[in-house]
């Protein structure tokens, strides 16, 4: 079995090859073709990865109240209570280029593949999406959001993306990534930002410039998941590099909900969402939402 060595600051990562063994439960599960579509619900896709292997199944029991029945009009209801009380936000909102991930999607032109997934040796977790030469890696903080939310800390809220890739290639290699990149063994980051959505809607993922998107995320992505998921501005927290501009503020001024007068809490992550980041913005929404709407 060919293999690659490659080394990284926190961990040792190995890169299978197209050639590999199946004589081994890991090899099976690292030349696994991934079968979901990328709107698929975390359900749907953790119980078809499980008929083939009962890698996620301990990970599977702990997700707790993180999961909702959406048909289900009163668990939804008192999942809202639950973050309210708690000062968690409806919707958590991820920018993915130098934010929820190391790159930049218009720099790169292929869709990433199982077949050259890099594993982490020590926990068997996907930790890098390749596409041509280059590896495409949740950044810590990421990390740390989902893996937690999956987990069941944040009943209540739900996951979402606002990113403007350039171009429908972009789109398309950024989408790859997230059905590749895992949390945990056999759980994707696309099946976490699945949880809690009715099944197949795809709404929550906004991604792209290509109409009825643009480059303006106040004015086309926010909108749209205020009117598809119906969680109220104020309700958001949201989170961008602001590279190539200030979204955050942009977002904050303009996608204001008019009764309570205020939009999403906001995070810039100008180096990559980190843990610190995570953990910072987690405290400024608790501490508005308890300024303006505890009593």
């Amino acid at each position: 079995m060919a293999k690659l060595v490659v080394s990284s600051s926190c961990c040792d990562c190995f890169c299978r090859q197209t050639q590999t063994s199946t004589s081994t439960s890991s090899s099976t599960f690292l030349t696994r073709k991934n079968k979901k579509k990328f709107v698929e619900s975390s359900n749907s896709f953790i119980s078809s990865s499980s008929k083939s292997s009962s890698r996620s199944m301990m990970h599977r029991r702990c997700r707790g109240a993180a999961l909702n029945n959406n048909n289900n009009n009163n668990d939804d209801t008192n999942a809202q209570k639950h973050a309210d009380e708690h000062g968690y936000p409806h919707l958590i909102v991820f920018d993915l280029d130098a934010c929820f991930w190391n790159q930049e999607m218009y720099q790169l032109y292929d869709i990433c593949e199982s077949k050259d997934n890099i594993v982490d040796e020590k926990t068997n977790t996907v930790v890098g999406a390749v596409s041509g030469r280059t590896v495409i890696r949740m950044h810590e903080g990421s990390r740390k959001a989902l893996t937690e939310y999956y987990e069941g800390k944040y009943p209540g809220a739900r996951l979402a993306t606002a990113s403007s890739a350039d171009t429908p290639l972009a789109v398309k290699i950024g989408q790859s990534a997230l059905r590749n990149l895992e949390i945990a063994p056999g759980v994707s980051a696309a099946s976490v930002f699945a949880i809690g959505w009715e099944k197949e809607f795809d709404g929550k993922m906004q991604i792209g410039r290509t109409p009825p998107l643009s480059a303006n995320k106040a004015q086309t992505h926010f909108p749209i998941l205020r009117k598809f998921t119906n969680i109220e501005y104020h309700k958001m927290l949201f989170f961008d590099d602001c590279t190539w501009g200030d979204h955050c503020a942009a977002v904050e001024s303009r996608c204001v909900e008019p009764k309570a007068g205020l939009g999403p809490a906001i995070q810039r992550t100008p180096r990559g969402l980190g843990v610190k980041e995570w953990e910072t913005a987690l405290a400024k929404y608790k501490a508005r939402h308890e300024q303006y709407f505890q009593k």
